[in-house]
């Protein structure tokens, strides 16, 4: 049964949705592609990114949403979204050179989920606090902000279906000790202050496993 607050959570994102404002990003991808060897040694020729399990873990760009690459592109620049790798190439690129990139990005094929190496037991978990949420918690299904099959939603909402898990987990802790906030609303923060670690690890994995497209 819907409770008052899925009730109440959905007519707020829809009202944020509905205000906000939409741009066709007018990117050139050949151009992208040119200037795309200063990404590479992170995220990778094919945009696909790396996971080291327990380490670092650089996201996927490939099949992401342009408009959401430029934003973060233009906050990393601007000081909105902190990381001291990104800033230093954000810093480099012009406006245009960050549409062209995103428009490129978002046109490579993204990799397949993540296979194998996580726990059955932390996966299930993981899909039922993704998939219905804990309303008990005030913890929202993943797919009301981030759309159908968490395939994204425009430039706020990124695709975090098939997103690395080590990512995944490394930005929901930053959502939660107040070290990111470049979102509408400070919605991420209130969905990641509710989270546990176990929560956080889980949801990871789980998503990490989804088809990206």
């Amino acid at each position: 049964m819907e409770s008052k607050y899925t009730k109440k959570f959905s007519a707020l994102l829809l009202g944020l949705l509905f205000s906000l404002p939409v741009f066709a990003l007018d990117g050139d991808a050949e151009r992208g592609q040119a200037n795309s060897a200063i990404c590479m040694a992170c995220h990778q020729a094919d945009g696909n990114g790396m996971n080291i399990p327990g380490g670092e873990s650089w996201p996927r760009l490939a099949g992401m949403n342009a408009d959401y690459i430029y934003k973060q592109l233009k906050e990393f620049k601007n000081g909105t979204r902190v990381n001291a790798s990104m800033m230093p190439f954000a810093t480099m690129l012009d406006d245009q050179q960050k549409k062209d990139l995103a428009v490129y990005y978002s046109q490579l094929p993204a990799g397949e989920g993540a296979h194998g190496g996580a726990d059955a037991e932390l996966l299930a978990y993981g899909e039922k606090l993704a998939t219905a949420g804990d309303w008990d918690r005030y913890i929202v299904p993943c797919s009301t902000c981030h759309g159908p099959g968490n395939q994204g939603a425009g430039e706020h909402f990124p695709g975090i279906a098939g997103q690395h898990a080590g990512y995944i987990e490394s930005q929901l802790v930053a959502w939660q000790k107040g070290e990111r906030d470049n979102d509408p609303q400070h919605l991420m923060l209130a969905i990641a202050e509710r989270m546990n670690d176990y929560d956080i690890k889980a949801v990871a994995a789980w998503l990490s496993t989804q088809p990206a497209q």
